[in-house]
């Protein structure tokens, strides 16, 4: 059986050293939008709207364990390079009562206020309603989770993140 042409964006970028990155990285361009579009939605079903998937991203990682988080630790975590976006996020999610900042000598610690704390709660309880449900009963597929897609894709992160730098050096 004659191997048929990968689903790519970019047929152009199609490598015969590596002709299925194409297809992956189509599958992350949009894997990336669904997924940002439903955190969007669900955070907005939750009662918060308004909020970008990085406000969003933002929140539940200052919220993660629930202990105070600096602004270069938030960033580092998430593998944000820019400090602005995530400081913009911060001020946003600051001025909607859902995040403080408690100044601690040069440092700002942020945590989650308790209304912050009621729509995560609420956040939950819709992905478990219109997520999970879903993913039990069949819907993704037969889409298979599994802590080795989770590393799959952290190691795609870090190839990434190093052919940037070397891009950079260009």
């Amino acid at each position: 059986m004659a191997k048929s042409n990968p689903i790519a964006s970019s047929a152009h970028l199609v490598s015969p050293r590596a002709p299925d990155l194409s297809e992956v990285e189509f599958g992350l361009m949009i894997a990336s939008h669904a997924f940002d579009r439903w955190t969007v939605r669900c955070m907005a079903a939750a009662g918060l709207p308004d909020l970008t998937a990085t406000d969003i991203m933002v929140l539940h990682h200052v919220y993660h364990r629930q202990r105070p988080k600096k602004l270069a630790d938030i960033c580092f975590t998430l593998n944000v390079e820019d400090t602005h976006i995530v400081n913009y996020a911060l001020k946003k999610l600051e001025r909607q009562g859902v995040v403080s900042g408690e100044r601690n000598g040069k440092e700002v610690f942020y945590s989650v206020t308790p209304q912050g704390a009621r729509y995560i709660k609420r956040y939950t309880e819709v992905r478990e309603q219109c997520l999970i449900d879903g993913l039990e009963a069949g819907a993704a597929g037969g889409l298979e989770f599994s802590r080795q897609l989770a590393h799959t894709l952290r190691s795609l992160s870090g190839l990434y993140d190093q052919a940037a730098r070397a891009a950079t050096s260009l």
